[in-house]
């Protein structure tokens, strides 16, 4: 187990959440050390624990076992009322009779600050979020992306030490999605702040995330950077749920010098990986990252011959569906004035970029 250092902001060491004594558990041994300063964000599909991990950090749910550290304080037995934390609830959870201003000001209530230093902290964040001119509306007044940023406010006004975020834009349509994760994203890294992001849409976090966990049946699939996670998955989960990845099974050989020899049918491969002896393995395949031309005369012995079963035009690019000897390959190619009819021959290049070899 890794040791907390001071550039945690939270750590999390085996931490199981389990809701009676015999249920499977939501959360299974998860650790995590996350980040100061980082926007980091739990991804998965629905049932995976991403939000019972989120619950655990805000205090929200007690952990069966294990520990949760916020700024190297131990704070696994504490209520969520003693942990420096914030949450933004999926429902934005706006008290309906209170005006934007009061809704913000209601977290200082509690505290020993004077009015007019609470009145400071409203007028501070209100500006921040540009939302002075709506302080005196009431929330029905207000559109969902305003609705949004007020919930931010009034979380970001208590100056947490970590703001945790609960799936904050599935209520918004697709197109105001887009600019508010964008005004998140903005605000996070203008201000420096630790923030923890839950979601199931693997678009929104490959756009605002520093860091993102994949979680899959209560465990933790792979952590690593957007790049790392889309580009170079390690097990079948992780691609298909990432990027929409053509898997395939395949046999591996060792080759030498941190390459492995793949077999897809008739081609040959090399691609990283580790591999000691030969067996069989499952090949990525990034859709985007697949060179499609028509069948050529002496076929090269590079290329995966195939047929065309499916054309779509998607504006930006087309996509195709190409039967091959071992399976249907989905590929996506920005070349829309020169699409390729259906039941045409064709090879599929596949360069060392688009492929990666998992480890399952």
């Amino acid at each position: 187990m890794n040791t907390p250092t001071r550039d945690d902001a939270v750590v999390l060491e085996n931490v199981v959440k389990r809701y009676t004594p015999s249920s499977p558990p939501a959360v299974d041994q998860v650790s995590l050390h996350l980040a100061s300063g980082q926007l980091t964000t739990l991804l998965g599909p629905s049932g995976c624990g991403k939000t019972t991990t989120l619950r655990l950090i805000a205090g929200l749910e007690m952990s069966t076992s294990g520990r949760i550290l916020i700024g190297n304080q131990d704070v696994t037995h504490l209520p969520a009322t003693q942990r420096d934390v914030s949450m933004v609830f999926q429902s934005y959870a706006l008290f309906p009779h209170m005006r934007v201003s009061e809704n913000i000001r209601y977290g200082l209530e509690v505290g020993d600050l004077s009015p007019a230093r609470m009145n400071e902290k409203v007028d501070r964040v209100l500006e921040l979020l540009g939302l002075s001119a709506l302080r005196s509306r009431f929330p029905h007044e207000l559109s969902g992306g305003q609705q949004q940023r007020v919930a931010v406010a009034r979380a970001l006004v208590l100056e947490p030490q970590v703001l945790l975020f609960d799936e904050p834009l599935s209520n918004l349509d697709a197109k105001l999605r887009r600019q508010v994760r964008q005004e998140i994203r903005e605000l996070q890294q203008s201000l420096k702040l630790t923030v923890i992001y839950v979601t199931h849409d693997q678009e929104e976090a490959l756009a605002i995330s520093d860091t993102i966990v994949v979680l899959n049946n209560a465990v933790v699939a792979q952590i690593g950077s957007p790049r790392v996670l889309y580009e170079k998955p390690q097990t079948r989960f992780v691609a298909d749920f990432m990027g929409e990845a053509n898997i395939l099974a395949c046999g591996v050989a060792p080759h030498g010098n941190g390459l492995a020899e793949v077999r897809l049918a008739d081609l040959r491969l090399l691609v990283q990986g580790d591999c000691k002896v030969a067996r069989s393995g499952h090949l990525a395949i990034q859709p985007s990252k697949v060179q499609i031309r028509p069948a050529q005369d002496g076929q090269a012995s590079t290329c995966l011959p195939g047929t065309l079963r499916k054309v779509s035009y998607l504006g930006d690019h087309m996509e195709y569906t190409v039967q091959t000897a071992v399976g249907e390959l989905l590929v996506r190619d920005n070349r829309t004035q020169s699409a390729f009819a259906t039941a045409s021959a064709v090879e599929l290049l596949l360069p060392e970029e688009a492929t990666v070899l998992l480890q399952d």
